[in-house]
């Protein structure tokens, strides 16, 4: 029985392997993963044919702010709402909590957060599509450390409202596509 390494079959040591050698392999790792079709998570691209969207949201909406910024970075312009264009109307977004357990002391331990999101969008031909997008998260309390688990409560919506407006991107793809 042969009881080698698998570097005694490569014609030389991967040690000895040049700048160039490893260069050439990561290269030939990216061609392939490329022309399969892979695509980080997130990164998506809106049909060619739209270059400008309206976007409606309340006042001081820290959601409109981030979707106006996703837009923007996808090489899409952010308009006011006219006939004839694509918008997407973001309506007031709710953040319940339940309980889901409770310390010895009565305290509570663990909350359920659910994060609630209304939109509706508007295809350039006036279809109307209203979606509500909810996420849910889990959430430990800690009374001891009340301000740490503060900012780290401030840190789970932020994420929250970042992934409703991934999902709400992956939405407005979808209803542009078939309009």
């Amino acid at each position: 029985m042969y009881q080698g390494s698998f570097l005694t079959l490569l014609p030389t040591n991967a040690k000895s392997w040049s700048r160039r050698g490893w260069f050439s392999l990561c290269a030939l790792c990216v061609l392939l993963l490329s022309s399969c079709g892979f695509h980080l998570r997130g990164d998506f691209q809106l049909p060619e044919h739209v270059e400008e969207i309206a976007v409606s949201a309340p006042e001081r909406s820290e959601v409109g702010e981030i979707l106006i910024q996703a837009l923007s970075q996808r090489g899409v312009e952010v308009t006011q709402p006219q006939d004839g264009i694509p918008s997407i109307i973001i309506e007031q977004d709710t953040l319940d909590r339940r309980i889901l357990s409770l310390l010895p002391s009565g305290q509570v331990a663990e909350y359920e957060l659910i994060y609630t999101l209304p939109v509706t969008f508007v295809t350039a031909s006036g279809k109307e599509a209203k979606q509500t997008i909810q996420l849910t998260r889990d959430y430990q309390d800690n009374p001891n450390f009340a301000l740490a688990k503060m900012r780290e409560l401030e840190l789970v919506v932020e994420e929250m409202r970042q992934e409703s407006v991934s999902r709400a991107l992956i939405l407005l793809n979808q209803y542009v596509r078939q309009d």
